[in-house]
């Protein structure tokens, strides 16, 4: 038996023992007496996730290790903090929040850029019990009123702007009017202040971030029950009925810890760079979280992998601060493979460093992955999880054993993850027979225990359509290697004349063609056969050739691997896809633009005229 197979096997037939011995990793208040006990993980155990993230670490005789790089092409600047440094910050921030009235159990808003400030701000929570909620820094008033009526929180910690490539995008209007919408009134809002747009502070309201932070006294740790709230996270593009994944202190401080050894071969000293944001759950669990409960050193970057100023961004980060470990979305790596294709941006770079590559958010399409480890001659790891899990259920655990690669796959199972792919009737599909992917109860420590405030909706969303199963809304098979692939989201599969297929599978197919950037598929009405493929391609930079000759290209391409029964015809050549922030390409609003729906764009698109192109793609076919 490998050494990853006898890992799982222990996870899944003795979860108990097996995390009991992880969360010994964790400095508890009281130790758990109990490793899993009324649907919950470690009942009885008390602790404070700051003070393992950064107290201890200080305790330990590592204060003057970097804790926090912050990296800003935005602004020119780059500073680091020792955890000594970052625990005297937090332990003040603490102090101010707590002379605010914030206590144990009370929620803060948290509607910031990416500066360190923001990581300040989730570490001070933590250091009191509060429970932070997130909210990504420029979201719509709207977006930002709904999630402040349903957080009730007692402080909003916000900052006069962010800084886009191309613009400042001033934050106090956006909060003024969410504030005005917005039925609950937070007691206090703290502003930081920043050069590039100094926001005019409300009097008896607002208070200035800098000052506020110098008067106040450091707060000492709250002990917390591990199974007291840590986090709200809204999951992206909610609007009237929030859902809220609430995140526990305890189940998570293990899992994270123990995934920064086991999956990311991560080791205490070294630099980790998740680049992500802060306000999606990646920045929450491998920007600010388990980096820091590791002992690693943890990037953050207020940039662009593109733009800021050019595709080689991302390799300056990596060679300048010594990055061993980098964790983007595949986005990320195909905007780059756009602008630089011939990859002669990394070459500049010294990128002897870095040991691994991970990339999650999106499906790893064989061609960028292969385009990746070509040019950097590392292991590149598609991995896959979500908002609701918090941390990796298919991974290639460095850690443990690294297992060989299939492309298109994000490997096997991570310990602890019981994961199946069920037919309609709840039985086990065969392998190779697409299906829901699901994970047997219990889920695993760091996993959601439930909805913030809406216990029903956990239930009637995840848990009932397979009983002692968790849904996770993706569809995809396992091989007969045990070796997942995620295909995309249940809705994304299409019915073709009574045939089910995969978009997925459409896409993986667009992309291995030489001049093809990156790509959608998206399932159109049609009257005769019920729905009909309809793909977007955007073509590589130095790709000058005849749209329509591509087409035809890719509608030969689709035909010869998937068949006729696709009924792919149409690929249409467009300038950019539309987007969250986060990478995700927002497919449901392209079906809606292609049938003729009304649609909103949603207050998490990257890019807005991106939606225009779709538009007028559609109009021309």
């Amino acid at each position: 038996m490998s050494a990853y197979d006898e890992v799982y096997r222990r996870s899944v037939e003795q979860p108990e023992r097996f995390w009991g011995e992880a969360a010994r990793g964790i400095d508890w208040d009281v130790p758990p007496p109990v490793v899993y006990g009324e649907g919950r993980w470690f009942p009885g155990g008390r602790l404070n996730t700051c003070y393992n993230a950064l107290d201890r670490h200080v305790a330990a005789g590592r204060g003057d290790q970097p804790a926090l790089i912050h990296d800003s092409p935005v602004t020119g600047v780059t500073g680091v903090r020792t955890y000594a440094g970052l625990l005297e910050e937090v332990a003040r921030t603490a102090g101010l929040l707590r002379d605010l009235g914030v206590t144990a159990g009370d929620t803060v808003v948290i509607y910031l850029p990416m500066v360190p400030e923001a990581v300040v701000a989730m570490l001070a929570c933590a250091r009191l019990g509060a429970v932070h909620s997130v909210v990504f820094g420029g979201f719509a008033a709207r977006e930002l009123a709904v999630r402040i009526d349903h957080a009730r929180p007692k402080v909003v910690l916000s900052a006069s702007c962010g800084i886009e490539p191309s613009r400042v995008v001033a934050y106090q209007p956006l909060l003024d009017d969410a504030l005005e919408q917005a039925v609950h009134r937070p007691a206090r809002c703290v502003i930081l202040q920043r050069p590039q747009c100094v926001a005019e502070l409300r009097e008896g309201r607002d208070l200035d971030w800098e000052q506020a932070v110098r008067a106040a006294d450091p707060a000492p740790c709250v002990s917390v029950a591990a199974t007291d709230p840590l986090y709200v996270l809204y999951t992206s593009g909610t609007t009237g009925s929030p859902k809220g994944v609430l995140r526990d202190n305890g189940g998570h401080a293990v899992a994270l810890h123990w995934s920064m050894s086991h999956v990311y071969g991560a080791a205490p000293g070294e630099v980790f760079w998740a680049a992500s944001d802060v306000g999606w759950v990646v920045g929450h669990s491998y920007i600010v979280y388990a980096p820091l409960l590791a002992g690693c050193t943890t990037v953050l970057y207020e940039g662009k992998p593109v733009g800021t100023p050019d595709p080689g961004a991302f390799w300056r980060v990596v060679a300048t601060h010594g990055v061993r470990t980098l964790f983007t979305a595949p986005t990320a790596i195909r905007a780059i493979k756009k602008d630089d294709p011939s990859g002669n941006f990394a070459k500049k770079w010294d990128l002897s460093g870095l040991r691994y590559l991970f990339l999650a958010g999106e499906r790893l399409d064989p061609d960028t992955y292969h385009w990746a480890s070509d040019l950097l001659g590392i292991p590149v790891i598609d991995h896959w999880w979500q908002t609701e899990t918090g941390w990796p259920v298919a991974a290639n655990c460095v850690g443990i054993e690294p297992l060989p690669v299939k492309p298109g796959s994000p490997t096997r199972p991570v310990p602890g993850w019981d994961v199946h792919v069920l037919d309609a009737d709840g039985a086990d599909c065969p392998p190779g027979t697409d299906g829901a992917v699901t994970v047997k109860l219990p889920l695993p420590p760091g996993a959601l225990p439930t909805l913030f405030r809406d216990e029903p909706r956990f239930s009637r969303s995840y848990l009932e359509r397979y009983p002692g199963h968790y849904l996770t809304g993706d569809g995809g098979h396992l091989d007969e290697d045990g070796y997942l692939y995620v295909m995309g989201r249940i809705d994304d599969v299409i019915n073709v004349a009574g045939h089910r297929l995969s978009t997925g599978s459409m896409e993986e197919v667009l992309a291995e063609h030489p001049d093809v950037a990156e790509c959608a598929v998206i399932g159109v009405a049609d009257e005769l056969k019920g729905q009909l493929p309809m793909g977007f391609v955007v073509l590589k930079a130095g790709a000058e050739r005849d749209p329509q000759e591509i087409e035809r290209e890719l509608t030969a391409l689709v035909r010869t691997r998937i068949g006729p029964v696709a009924a792919f015809r149409r690929a249409v050549v467009v300038p950019r896809l539309p987007k969250t922030r986060s990478g995700k390409i927002l497919r449901a609003t392209m079906r809606d633009i292609a049938d003729g729906n009304p649609y909103d764009a949603p207050s998490t698109i990257e890019d807005p005229g991106a939606l225009a192109d779709i538009a007028q793609a559609v109009k021309g076919t």
